[in-house]
C-alpha cells in the first residue's frame, strides 16, 4: 500500500479539544451574556422612578414597564430553548443577544411611555431567546466533570451578582447620567458577548419544528398568572 492510499483511508483524526485558556474565555463570555440579562431587571427597577418623571407615565401605567418585560421573557422561555435545540443554539443565542441590545437602545432614545413599554417586550423576547441560549452552551462547550461543574457554578453565581450590582449601576447611572443610560449600557455588553461568541464558543447545525402553539399557550398561561398576582 502507497503512502498515499494509507493517507486516504486512515481514520479523521478528531479535533483537538479546546485549552484551559479558551475554555475561560468562553465562559467569560457567557457569563457576562447571563449576567447582563439578570441585570437588565433590578437595574430598571431602581431607575422607573426617573422614568416616570421623563416620560409623564401614569403611575397605574408605570409597572408596565417592569411587567411587559417579564411576561415576554417568560411566556417565550421554552419556545427560545426549543429554537436553540432546533436552528443551531449558537445563532439563536446571538440572534436573541442582538434583538436585545437593539431593543434596549429603542428604549433608551424612547420618546414616550407606549414606546418605553414596546421596547421592553421585545427585549424580553430577546432575553427569552438568548437565556436558554447561555446555558446549553455551557454544556457543549465544556465536558462532563469539574470544568462543566465549575462553568455552571459561575453561570449560577451571575443571578445573585446581577441583582446586587444593579441595584448600585442603576442607582449610579441615573443619579449621574440618566436614566436612559440602564438601557444603554446593554448595546456595549451585548457587542463584546457576540464579539466573543463568534471565536470562542463552537457552534452547531440542526434541525426540526418549533411548537409555535405551545409558545403561544404558555404566554398566555404566564399572562394569566401574572394578572390573577400567582
Amino acid at each position: 500500500m502507497s503512502p498515499h492510499d494509507a493517507t486516504e483511508t486512515a481514520p479523521h483524526v478528531a479535533a483537538a479539544p479546546a485549552t484551559g485558556r479558551k475554555l475561560g474565555l468562553a465562559l467569560l463570555v457567557i457569563a457576562t451574556a447571563q449576567l447582563m440579562l439578570v441585570l437588565d431587571d433590578t437595574i430598571v427597577n431602581v431607575a422607573l422612578p426617573s422614568m416616570q418623571r421623563s416620560l409623564h407615565l401614569a403611575t397605574s401605567n408605570l409597572n408596565w414597564v417592569i411587567s411587559f418585560y417579564a411576561l415576554a421573557f417568560g411566556g417565550l422561555l421554552l419556545a427560545g430553548g426549543r429554537a436553540g435545540d432546533l436552528l443551531g443554539r449558537r445563532r439563536v443565542f446571538r440572534f436573541g443577544i442582538a434583538v436585545f441590545a437593539l431593543a434596549s437602545m429603542a428604549g433608551g432614545f424612547a420618546p414616550n411611555g407606549t414606546a418605553l413599554v414596546a421596547a421592553r417586550v421585545v427585549q424580553g423576547c430577546g432575553a427569552a431567546i438568548a437565556a436558554p441560549g447561555a446555558l446549553s452552551l455551557l454544556a457543549t462547550t465544556f465536558p462532563a466533570g469539574p470544568a462543566r461543574t465549575r462553568a455552571l457554578g459561575v453561570y449560577g453565581a451571575m443571578g445573585g451578582l446581577g441583582s446586587v450590582l444593579g441595584l448600585l449601576l442603576g442607582g449610579a447611572l441615573t443619579e449621574y447620567l440618566s436614566w436612559r443610560w440602564v438601557l444603554f449600557i446593554n448595546v456595549p455588553i451585548a457587542a463584546l458577548v457576540l464579539i466573543g461568541t463568534g471565536g470562542l464558543v463552537p457552534g452547531d447545525n440542526e434541525r426540526g419544528a418549533l411548537d409555535v402553539a405551545g409558545a403561544a399557550t404558555a404566554t398566555r398561561n404566564t399572562g394569566l398568572e401574572a394578572r390573577l398576582g400567582c
